[in-house]
């Protein structure tokens, strides 16, 4: 009896189920199916004519219980667009009748590729994408920033070269700067290096910025995802027979490890002159020393991993400089923004020697880390050992050792103007007071114009750190 009363019921029940399964099997016709985009337009940064672009995407979701069929998706352009588009892996301009089964969605890939042009400045290519169903017409608006450049790929520079800024340059493969010769980067000059591609100097490579007209290198993706990546490109490599590079009003950022000095000078100038550089973002190394000599002035070493790294030794002086490091989206402030020593270990075992050093009117600081001590200065064996720090404002839970300390300021806040961690912005200048511990707590030197290039005043004191408050 019992199964004579269920036996209708599951009945009904699978013609139910049966029903709504071929409903689904069906194609919704009307003007009013609900189809929604994911975006109504895509736009790509700048983007280097012949070098291409990041892929982006959108998504078309049918959002039916119903299959609906589109009739057609166009890339207007055609074979003369300078992008590229694939639907759900054809690699075509325009496809016809493409399903979507209920509630689900497909994704269009587009990609940009710009042929060169005589034009010296950015331009701007467009395109759309025209999606068809059921009547309605719907399009995607596609926009990318074209940009000519002087492209080198895996290239030597012989002789005495000069680059001026009338278009960027971009580095693929590698740039090696010969035995010997030199390159003269002229103010404005915008320098895009590849993933890929060091820069190799065994001869000299000078840089000759200005205020507001500053020489960049930087990575060659500038698209929002990776404008401002650490490790976007390798780094700038000074070898063992390099001699003086000089950079005045240059900005590295994003690299891997952005400056690495290896050797001691070859004459009586030091290996590496920086005056009013920034160095920023870097994944390693802001600046990497090896048994070599740097002289730096008002310049800036901000967030990267290990801000400076001075090892095997060396004769090394910075004045007016701030370094300083916060944990950020990319890494958190783990090490010491400066670390001295004077010994390394190589394949052969310990290597030690000469080490001096002298840091005046420098900010060391750091935060939102794990970073007790700023300063970091280890000694082995009985070679000189010459470290003066005076004049300084660090972080720190013990004195640094090792070193001679003349009036520094330990553990005062240097009052930075601005600094917003998630919004990636950062204000190193000390002038939010007056009163700052920083202002006019410096000695007078021989360099009167800070990283803004503003007069330092001529007074009896001058300000700690790469910025001079006016």
């Amino acid at each position: 009896m019992l199964k004579k009363l269920f036996f209708p019921y599951l009945m009904i029940g699978l013609l139910a189920i049966s029903m709504i399964s071929c409903q689904k099997d069906q194609f919704i016709l009307g003007s009013d199916a609900l189809v929604g985009f994911s975006a109504d337009s895509l736009k790509f940064d700048t983007v280097f004519t012949s070098v291409g672009s990041v892929t982006k995407s959108f998504k078309i979701k049918n959002q039916n219980n119903q299959k609906i069929k589109l009739s057609e998706i166009k890339l207007m352009g055609g074979i003369h667009s300078a992008f590229n588009i694939n639907i759900n892996g054809l690699a075509e301009n325009t496809v016809n009748d493409v399903d979507i089964a209920p509630n689900d969605s497909i994704y269009i890939f587009v990609s940009v590729n710009i042929d060169p042009t005589t034009n010296n400045l950015p331009f701007i290519i467009s395109d759309s994408i025209r999606i068809s169903y059921n009547g309605n017409i719907k399009y995607v608006q596609l926009e990318a920033y074209g940009q000519n450049a002087h492209f080198l790929n895996t290239s030597i520079i012989r002789g005495n070269i000069v680059w001026t800024n009338d278009l960027p340059y971009v580095i693929l493969g590698s740039l090696k700067i010969d035995s010997g010769a030199s390159l003269t980067v002229l103010a404005g000059t915008k320098i895009f290096i590849h993933a890929t591609a060091p820069i190799i100097v065994d001869g000299s490579l000078l840089i000759r910025g200005q205020k507001n007209n500053e020489v960049v290198l930087t990575g060659d993706r500038l698209d929002p995802d990776y404008k401002d990546l650490p490790a976007s490109w390798p780094g700038i490599y000074i070898n063992k027979n390099s001699i003086d590079n000089d950079w005045q009003f240059a900005i590295i950022k994003n690299a891997n490890q952005a400056i690495v000095v290896q050797g001691t000078s070859n004459n009586n100038n030091p290996k590496l002159l920086l005056t009013q550089c920034i160095v920023d973002n870097s994944n390693k190394e802001g600046i990497l020393s090896i048994n070599s000599s740097i002289d730096a002035n008002n310049c800036l070493i901000s967030n990267c991993r290990n801000n400076i790294r001075i090892i095997e030794g060396g004769t090394h002086h910075f004045i007016n400089c701030t370094v300083v490091s916060y944990s950020n989206s990319f890494f958190i402030h783990d090490n010491p923004v400066l670390e001295l020593k004077n010994f390394n270990y190589d394949m052969t075992g310990l290597v030690v020697n000469n080490l001096t050093a002298t840091f005046q009117n420098c900010i060391f600081w750091g935060d939102y880390g794990t970073v007790e001590n700023e300063i970091n200065i280890s000694k082995e064996g009985t070679t000189i050992f010459d470290i003066n720090i005076n004049h300084c404002i660090y972080k720190t839970n013990t004195e640094p050792t090792n070193a001679t300390l003349q009036l520094n300021l330990s553990n005062i806040n240097p009052e930075f103007d601005s600094v917003d961690v998630v919004n990636k912005f950062y204000d190193f200048r000390t002038t939010k007071s007056a009163f700052a511990a920083g202002v006019d707590a410096g000695i007078l030197t021989n360099f009167y114009k800070d990283l803004d290039n503003n007069p330092r005043f001529m007074g009896v004191t001058t300000d700690i750190g790469c910025y001079e408050k006016q």
